[in-house]
């Protein structure tokens, strides 16, 4: 991954953080990782635990965002947040997932929130 993409895609993150927390969510973790992926953003809403995919994209040459998150993204994701919930021994607690998708453009900055974006994607095989 190119420097520039670590760059928009980290600074997509720090706002999307910012954008959740203005809204009353606690940040749980930023960039956690597991051997099964990583999630972007794990936060409270009240007693939800939210798992959140952020995607930044300057202009729409490859599309909104929120399209990058394919039906493998999500099976992925539901395996790493399943890991966190295991080890946190937070299974009593509801979840889901979330997607932030930020674009830049010359007039400035879009941001569109999509709670419960995506169900719960059972593993394949």
């Amino acid at each position: 991954m190119s420097l520039l993409r670590r760059i928009i895609g980290r600074r997509g993150e720090d706002r999307a953080a910012q954008y959740l927390r203005r809204r009353g969510y606690r940040i749980l973790a930023r960039n956690w990782r597991c051997r099964l992926g990583e999630i972007d953003l794990i936060a409270l809403d009240g007693n939800t635990l939210v798992f959140v995919e952020v995607k930044t994209r300057r202009g729409e040459t490859f599309g909104p965002p929120e399209l990058a998150v394919t039906p493998r993204k999500q099976r992925q994701l539901t395996k790493a947040a399943l890991s966190f919930i295991m080890s946190r021994k937070l299974g009593h607690l509801p979840g889901r997932f979330d997607v932030v998708a930020i674009r830049q453009t010359a007039q400035g900055e879009e941001i569109t929130y999509l709670p419960g974006a995506f169900e719960v994607t059972p593993p394949v095989g």
